[in-house]
């Protein structure tokens, strides 16, 4: 990328040989927020692609940078200072279909954001306005984007109410949010989302806090919506079952940064980072009859604005002295390819990983 010029405006043509290759190409992002204690190094340097019909899963603990990267992609994050309030320091480079984002106008962005782009966020309690109709709030996602009157808009809320499993859409099209269950609100959500058929969802922990048949429904949902529209997807979770589920490719972030990547298959059946082996161990299973109790992570993520030196995860690693020299704690890992699309963060020789994984790890998962 030397020599690359932004345009700073989304939609104009990028000279030859830059253009992303993916439908969503993320390129050495970091996202930092100064603080009086320091700097919050949320993201710190995440790259990965993402094609049309295909599904990401990002995975890892609280903290570790998942939803700071997918409100960087949906360009939530206000850049620069504003008064006493400090705001996020970004860097590096979002292309959405050959556009690139973090140079771009906020208006320019802002109009991709609900058509383009869109957004299934945590709490849609807190993301849906208490004072407005469920059929108000996606009419006005609707016309946002299109020249249409407040009839056809709502012609067209009723069908997405409909489509994604609400009883009576007609009727419930006029209810507030609190009259909603749980299950009901996030489907008003995904409803909203998907209005205006974006070729690109994010759906950030789209299953916390709901009963697990509930979940099943919401996930069959995206999956079913999904192959209807053809959308790229990436599915925010700590739940590695949600994205064993839906997922296509799989990202593994710890401390900012991305620790393994690869293919679903991949990753849970060959797993090559200690932090993937801990969580794969958290995991409870019912595909067969449990003779160990689980096993979790040892200790707690690390403060994002002290990140441990060398490998971040060192410090809960029961693996950091396998490499003799003690790189563990002095060099921060690259990442890099073990094979077919496999990437990993680790200062390990492949064949300690792999004969670990063999005699220890794997008769334990």
């Amino acid at each position: 990328m030397t020599g690359l010029t932004k345009t700073g405006a989304v939609g104009e043509p990028v000279p030859t040989g830059t253009e992303a290759s993916a439908f969503l190409d993320i390129r050495d992002l970091k996202v930092h927020f100064p603080t009086d204690d320091g700097l919050v190094k949320s993201v710190d340097g995440l790259s990965f692609q993402l094609e049309k019909g295909r599904t990401l899963g990002i995975v890892g603990e609280s903290g570790s940078g998942k939803s700071v990267t997918s409100l960087a992609v949906m360009g939530l994050h206000t850049a620069g200072q504003y008064g006493k309030r400090r705001r996020a320091q970004l860097s590096g480079e979002i292309w959405l279909n050959g556009q690139e984002l973090l140079s771009a106008e906020p208006d320019a962005v802002r109009r991709l954001r609900g058509r383009e782009m869109s957004m299934i966020f945590q709490d849609p309690l807190s993301a849906l306005h208490p004072y407005y109709k469920i059929g108000y709030q996606i009419v006005e996602a609707y016309r946002v984007h299109h020249d249409v009157d407040k009839k056809t808009a709502r012609k067209r809320a009723i069908e997405m109410l409909d489509r994604v499993g609400i009883p009576q859409p007609d009727k419930r099209v006029d209810d507030y949010p609190h009259q909603f269950s749980g299950g009901m609100r996030q489907r008003a959500m995904i409803a909203m989302a998907l209005v205006n058929n974006p070729e690109l969802l994010i759906a950030d922990e789209p299953t916390t806090a709901l009963d697990v048949t509930v979940q099943a429904q919401i996930l069959d949902l995206i999956r079913d919506l999904q192959k209807e529209f053809g959308s790229a997807v990436v599915i925010i979770t700590h739940d590695l079952g949600v994205v064993a589920e839906l997922a296509d490719d799989i990202l593994v972030m710890y401390g900012g940064r991305c620790v393994e990547k690869g293919s679903a298959e991949q990753i849970f059946d060959r797993p090559q980072h200690p932090y993937t082996w801990g969580l794969l161990g958290s995991m409870p299973r019912i595909d067969r009859e449990a003779t160990d109790r689980l096993t979790p992570v040892k200790g707690s993520p690390p403060s994002l604005i002290n990140v441990p030196a060398g490998c971040a995860f060192h410090p809960r690693c029961p693996y950091a002295d396998v490499p003799a020299d003690n790189a563990s704690r002095t060099v921060r890992p690259e990442l890099r390819e073990v094979g077919g699309g496999h990437f990993v963060a680790c200062h390990m020789r492949q064949e300690d990983r792999e004969r670990i994984y063999a005699e220890e790890i794997a008769p334990k998962l």
